[in-house]
């Protein structure tokens, strides 16, 4: 069985920048530098042949590149206890234009169910348990003026995901190049 999502990689140097960022919250559990990722979709276990054809559904998604930036931290859920911390997308319409893509060619080929909840452009940066409000609340206001350097995203990610005690491992199982 494959855990699989789709996404988009960060340039090394905005991965690093975030990375740096990851310390002063108790209860945080920071994502590693290299597997900091924006998700397109989220597929889950599959088993090989599906597998398979997943991935020869995805080279089919046409889309041209695009520019983005990262910008500002939230939290998810939007009510109650945080649990994820992540980074904002901006723009967010070319993003969103690529997941809608991704999401049409596999739905439409009878791949995966379409996906119930809205696309909400993101970097999760780290997951939180217990964090005191507090200090959740300072990183937020210390942080609100982060803006990364604009980058270019030319293609996307199939990656399988391995869960294990120290949280998930990702592989890249393939790349889409964004062609238009």
């Amino acid at each position: 069985m494959y855990r699989l999502f789709t996404a988009v990689d960060l340039p090394a140097t905005v991965a690093r920048e975030l990375a740096a960022l990851g310390f002063g919250l108790p209860g945080a559990r920071w994502v590693p530098e290299e597997q900091l990722h924006l998700t397109l979709r989220f597929i889950g276990e599959v088993d090989g042949g599906l597998f398979r054809d997943l991935g020869q559904a995805l080279a089919a998604v046409k889309a041209s590149p695009f520019s983005m930036g990262l910008r500002g931290f939230g939290c998810f859920p939007p009510r109650g206890p945080a649990r994820i911390l992540w980074a904002g997308v901006e723009p967010v319409e070319p993003v969103t234009a690529l997941y809608r893509k991704v999401e049409n060619v596999l739905v439409r080929r009878g791949l995966v169910a379409p996906e119930k909840r809205k696309f909400s452009p993101h970097v999760t940066v780290a997951r939180l348990d217990r964090v005191p409000r507090q200090r959740l609340g300072n990183f937020l206001a210390g942080n609100n003026l982060y803006r990364s350097p604009i980058f270019t995203i030319s293609e996307f990610h199939l990656y399988s995901s391995q869960l294990t005690p120290k949280g998930a491992i990702h592989h890249l199982e393939a790349s889409y190049e964004l062609a238009g």
